[in-house]
């Protein structure tokens, strides 16, 4: 008889109070439909609304794990992004006509060869109000890509790459490993120093606190090499030539219909066939990534499903996506407030109930609680 504690799964033998997470391509297909959805408009009202709703599923969603605390330094990066984006508006000025002039800088006078830049001279608050917007647009981006670190694990999204892409995942999943413990090493050693009354800030500081750190880096990768070729990693299979002949021609034929397609469908005069190329330039490519797949020798322990509930997580973001894009087709002008002249921005209604989409997650998905203690 079997604890209580143990269940058996459908997918393989019975693992200690463990439930079967949201497999972790529906977090980035999340994510990045956020992301997309951000890029289709430049309303701080609508862009702080993506970011509080990412923000509140990763606080209920992600885990107690190294990789799971990224979205804080995605925060960081995105706020240094905005703040540089300003300032090179205030800096090197602007294209943006304006009439609301804040403060003057000192003009440097530039050669003849650099027309159209300019060092200073008058910062008006439209070309600072567009700053802040095109900014805010690319630091929600980063925050929707720091949400999908957050919540997926990398090993786990390692599992389900397809086989043609699996030395490149592994390369992909290393770097994403390795970095949490970067910070971690930082972290351990700046506070070591402050303990012995060494400073741990400025050159001096940032020297000698680096060269241990970039020296624990190569070991583990020296111990990481070591234990990936006695396990095997690297090894691939026997494929005919002409099979490596045909999938190098789909997915090289698939990948540059994709781009022709994207390009089509961009284009005013493209959208009539751009989406067929679009498709059949998909659908090659995948097919190349398939029987890609042969030289693959791995095989898969417990592979994770795409249930319900990823379905659940993808479709909520999709429809975030779809639905303020078609709000920027039909309604621009809510979706990207005036600059010249300065209007204030409003929230648009419908846009603002299809952000809400986004935390369906939060609600409708249960929390992955991991490993249970023993009842």
């Amino acid at each position: 008889m079997r604890p209580p504690h143990v269940r058996r799964s459908a997918s393989g033998p019975a693992r200690a109070g463990y439930r079967v997470a949201v497999h972790p391509g529906a977090w980035w297909l999340w994510s990045l439909s956020l992301g997309t959805a951000a890029t289709r408009t430049t309303n701080p009202l609508l862009l702080a609304l993506l970011v509080t709703a990412s923000a509140y599923v990763v606080a209920t969603h992600r885990s107690a794990a190294p990789w799971s605390r990224s979205y804080s330094a995605f925060a960081r990066l995105a706020v240094a992004v905005l703040l540089a984006r300003l300032l090179f508006a205030v800096a090197l000025g602007s294209p943006i006509p304006g009439t609301h002039t804040l403060f003057t800088l000192p003009e440097v006078p530039l050669p003849h060869w650099a027309q159209g830049i300019r060092l200073g001279g008058k910062v008006t608050a439209e070309a600072v109000v567009f700053a802040a917007y095109d900014g805010l647009k690319l630091a929600t981006l980063l925050i929707c890509v720091g949400a999908a670190n957050a919540l997926a694990s990398p090993a786990r999204l390692l599992k389900s790459l397809p086989g043609a892409l699996y030395e490149m995942g592994v390369a992909v999943v290393v770097a994403l490993t390795f970095a949490p413990h970067l910070i971690a090493d930082v972290q351990r050693l700046r506070a070591a120093r402050r303990l012995r009354g060494r400073p741990d800030r400025g050159v001096r500081g940032l020297l000698q606190v680096g060269l241990p750190v970039l020296e624990g880096a190569l070991e583990r990768s020296v111990a990481l090499a070591a234990a990936m070729e006695s396990r095997g990693y690297g090894r691939t299979a026997e494929v005919p030539a002409p099979v490596r002949r045909t999938t190098a021609a789909l997915t090289l034929g698939g990948l540059l219909g994709v781009c022709a397609g994207t390009y089509g469908l961009l284009t005013a005069d493209g959208g009539t066939y751009g989406l067929v190329v679009l498709l059949a330039g998909a659908a090659a490519a995948l097919a190349g990534l398939r029987l890609g797949g042969r030289r693959s020798l791995r095989t898969r322990y417990r592979p994770d499903p795409w249930d319900l509930r990823a379905w659940l997580v993808s479709g909520s973001g999709a429809a975030v996506a779809a639905l303020l894009t078609l709000a920027s087709a039909r309604d621009p002008e809510a979706l990207h407030p005036g600059v010249v002249p300065l209007v204030a921005p409003t929230l648009p209604l419908w846009p603002a109930a299809a952000v809400l989409f986004a935390l369906l997650p939060a609600f409708a998905v249960p929390r992955d609680p991991g490993p249970r203690k023993p009842s």
